[in-house]
């Protein structure tokens, strides 16, 4: 298939860093775990930094679901549950993703989210990109570039998915769910920001002590987040969790937390590994960020949650 091809000059341009306040859409399986909750919080609580036009559910199938439809429409209600605690009206913010993954390479799968993405993404300006923040099976993403590829010189897209380019394999979670979705993403030439997982989002741990000293008992999110965790695990004894996904919004609220590099995006071979190829378009990886910056701007605003 082929897809708007940006030059080299306009892809680097649009990989810097963002500054100042941009528009976003937030892709989530929401239900799948418990990071992507701190995720959803983090970005409606970050107004100075963001404005969220929209909240997508994606799928997921693991033990929380009996498959991607189920765990999409979980992801669904849990958003919904979300914005009840935050206080947030729904009022055509959330919409229903894919049913389920890619099954051949350039068949999207159609939804309301789908097609919200497009409408939005078409709305964009030239000069003002619509920021997609993935944190989950990028199915969605992926689907609305192949519906209207066009899109690719609206937006930029920010993905948790993966781990880093030299490791022997790049099969995680988010990644392996769709590897069709997956492999779109490093090779229509969209923006694109990846947060790998290994070595890079994995460090963006916290305890149950530390939720209950400052977030507990702060507000109904916060709440709500801490008791999702403790129902996580049933041995807390020096035990911490990844919130992971909360390194994406990050990106969004301070680039410098979350430290990048551009590089030729690789290619992701069927068997779920890297292969390096210098001639291919230029992408955006994390390489590290700073765990403490992030979690404290997280209680922080946590604190101040309705």
């Amino acid at each position: 298939m082929d897809f708007p091809k940006l030059t080299d000059a306009e892809l680097l341009a649009r990989l810097r860093p963002p500054s100042g306040k941009v528009r976003m859409v937030l892709d989530t399986d929401t239900y799948n775990e418990v990071d992507d909750q701190f995720a959803v919080a983090h970005a409606l609580l970050s107004p100075k930094q963001m404005s969220v036009e929209a909240l997508y559910a994606a799928p997921f199938y693991n033990g929380r679901s009996n498959g991607p439809a189920d765990g999409m429409e979980k992801s669904y209600e849990e958003i919904l549950r979300l914005l009840d605690r935050l206080q947030v009206a729904n009022d055509g913010l959330v919409f229903r993703g894919s049913a389920g993954y890619l099954e051949v390479a350039d068949k999207p799968q159609e939804s309301d989210a789908v097609h919200d993405l497009i409408t939005k993404a078409m709305s964009s300006n030239d000069d003002d990109p619509l920021y997609v923040v993935a944190i989950g099976a990028i199915t969605n993403v992926a689907s609305a570039i192949l519906l209207a590829p066009e899109i690719i010189r609206k937006i930029v897209v920010v993905w948790l998915g993966g781990h880093e380019h030299h490791c022997p394999s790049a099969r995680e979670f988010n990644l392996k769910q769709d590897m069709f979705a997956s492999q779109l993403m490093f090779d229509c030439g969209v923006p694109f920001v990846q947060v790998p997982c290994r070595s890079v989002a994995s460090h963006l741990l916290t305890t149950l002590p530390e939720l209950e000293a400052y977030v507990a008992g702060k507000s109904a999110v916060g709440d709500f987040l801490t008791e999702t965790v403790r129902g996580y695990h049933k041995d807390h004894f020096a035990w911490a969790k990844e919130i992971w996904d909360i390194s994406a919004t990050a990106y969004l609220v301070n680039p410098s937390w979350v430290s990048t590099r551009v590089v030729h995006s690789p290619i992701l071979t069927d068997q779920c590994t890297y292969s390096q190829d210098a001639g291919r378009h230029f992408m955006r990886v994390a390489v590290h960020l700073n765990r403490n910056a992030i979690f404290a701007d997280l209680f922080r605003k946590m604190e101040n949650a309705p």
